[in-house]
């Protein structure tokens, strides 16, 4: 029987037990940047200057005094502080000295806050943060950002200067498409930040205007996430409602660069002579002849245009994670996370270029993040969730019989994903905020459009119609009746919703727009 050759560790260590395996790090630059102290949680990173590595400083964990090193095991690191969860932890680490001398180095601060809200359900794929702290950990670091620090100063200071009336100076306003997307937002403030710090000039102030008002922003919840993640002071933002462009444009001091399309929205369509820009539309579809700059769409989100833009002028701009972020955010979204037809390969690239802004998630918990928020309406009122995609339109009716018009009925049609019956139990007060929304919105009936997937994967669509008087629900439903080859409605009962007030099931598979082609074409005949 031949006897088994002894391995080389067990040459020398006779009965010797084996130790476990040790994953100690001795070297203060690798990634080792917790350290608990007094019940508090302090974190340390000096960073480099731009575009070289950042080195962390190491503190591990002073429990005891043990000789030898312990082994290393999972545990839950969260369960190790005892700080006040209401209370956010900082730390600042000042630049090191070597030999009395201060090194050339940037100090970057830290915020531990508890998170607010609860990632578990998102099917975030797997990472290796998952895998350490889970989908949802209960505290996040939040480390401060140079780019949006930078950003903010820009806003808050463009704020203040159209407060003060833009004295002496022209107005160069930033502004996109009538579409309050991610892509359009975060390319309206990223470009007049680029402009702002290419064409520096004292003549003029560029300013970002938002095309939608503030108030729709709460509608927007996987907007005003991003923005909150990015450290964005929304405060010093300005939205379309917030500034009257009428009045500069009077004086001859209105200067507009318009993003993502040809033509300014309907409603800013007077200040088209002041157009001096068109960033991102099509070859040959500019109405604006006497417009000479433009930047032709090249198949590419226009937040890759941008990132292009600073990566020639400031790369370090785009270090930053925060900023990074907003316009990989975009790029995602716009390209449905790469993968679209129309994703080119600059998209790709610069989606790389900006991975540092993904953090923890990934490039692809990212886009699952945001695709999640655009849809949750968890935390939303029921105002909100209906103002989310809400349109509106005025037709006049056909003149009577004595030769007058009949009074101008106002229609609204909201499009939400979930079903009718989630959205009454929403709130206690679903109905009455319901009628509450169509009084503000001034209109005399309002068409609620669901569209989701059931638990056996069919698509439901149903509507909920509220209508101004009894009268008006009457003629729409003879109306709906008369269509319905286009409309085939079963009734759908839900208590409590009164006479002006109903809900159906469509009885086939309908689109939105056949839908509000038919309350157009209602909104022409009817005498309600």
């Amino acid at each position: 029987m031949r006897s088994r050759s002894p391995s080389p560790r067990e040459v020398g260590q006779p009965n010797q037990v084996q130790e476990p395996y040790s994953r100690a790090r001795k070297n203060p630059f690798f990634d080792g940047l917790l350290r608990a102290e007094d019940g508090c949680l302090v974190l340390h990173l000096i960073s480099k200057q731009p575009w070289q590595p950042e080195h962390f400083s190491h503190h591990p964990f002073e429990r005891s005094k043990i000789g030898k090193t312990a082994s290393f095991a999972f545990t839950d690191v969260q369960s190790h502080f005892s700080f006040d969860p209401n209370e956010p932890i900082e730390a600042n680490e000042k630049p090191p000295t070597v030999n009395g001398l201060t090194s050339p180095t940037s100090a970057k601060s830290f915020r531990v806050n508890r998170r607010k809200e609860n990632l578990s359900t998102v099917s975030l794929p797997q990472s290796a943060a998952s895998f350490y702290n889970g989908d949802s950990p209960e505290f996040e670091i939040v480390a401060s950002c140079p780019s949006i620090n930078k950003l903010n100063s820009f806003l808050k200071a463009t704020k203040d200067e159209v407060n003060a009336g833009v004295p002496g100076r022209f107005l160069h306003v930033v502004m996109a498409q009538d579409v309050p997307d991610v892509g359009s937002i975060a390319s309206t403030i990223t470009y007049a930040f680029y402009l702002n710090e290419a064409r520096r000039s004292d003549q003029i102030c560029t300013v970002p205007v938002i095309s939608m008002k503030r108030l729709d922003i709460r509608s927007q919840a996987e907007l005003k996430w991003l923005l909150d993640s990015c450290q964005i002071d929304q405060s010093s933002l300005i939205f379309v409602d917030e500034i009257d462009l009428s009045y500069y444009d009077l004086f001859g001091s209105l200067k507009v660069v318009l993003l993502n399309g040809n033509k300014l929205p309907a409603k800013q369509e007077a200040l088209k002579q002041a157009v001096v820009e068109i960033f991102n539309c099509k070859e040959g579809e500019s109405v604006y002849p006497w417009v000479k700059t433009i930047t032709i769409a090249e198949d590419s989100s226009c937040c890759t245009l941008v990132a292009e833009k600073f990566a020639l002028i400031s790369p370090e701009i785009l270090a930053g994670q925060g900023f990074s972020r907003l316009l990989l955010a975009a790029i995602l979204l716009d390209s449905a996370n790469l993968c679209s037809p129309q994703c080119s390969l600059k998209d790709k690239y610069m989606a790389t270029l900006l991975i540092h802004g993904s953090g923890r998630f990934g490039c692809n918990g990212l886009y699952q993040l945001l695709r999640y928020k655009m849809y949750d309406v968890s935390d939303l009122k029921v105002a909100d969730i209906l103002r989310k995609d809400f349109k509106k339109w005025t037709r006049v009716g056909k003149p009577d019989s004595t030769g007058s018009r009949m009074m101008a009925s106002q229609i609204g049609m909201s499009s939400i994903g979930v079903p009718i019956a989630q959205l009454l139990d929403h709130e206690d007060t679903s109905v009455r905020e319901i009628k509450y929304f169509q009084h503000m919105e001034k209109i005399r009936l309002l068409m609620i459009v669901s569209g989701y997937y059931d638990s056996k994967k069919n698509f439901k669509r149903e509507i909920l119609v509220s209508a101004e008087s009894v009268e008006l629900m009457k003629n729409l439903l003879f109306f709906f009746n008369a269509s319905t080859s286009q409309l085939p409605l079963k009734a759908i009962h839900q208590p409590g919703l009164g006479e002006e007030m109903q809900a159906f099931e469509i009885d086939k598979v309908t689109s939105r727009k056949t839908i509000e082609h038919l309350l157009e074409e209602f909104g022409g005949t009817s005498k309600g």
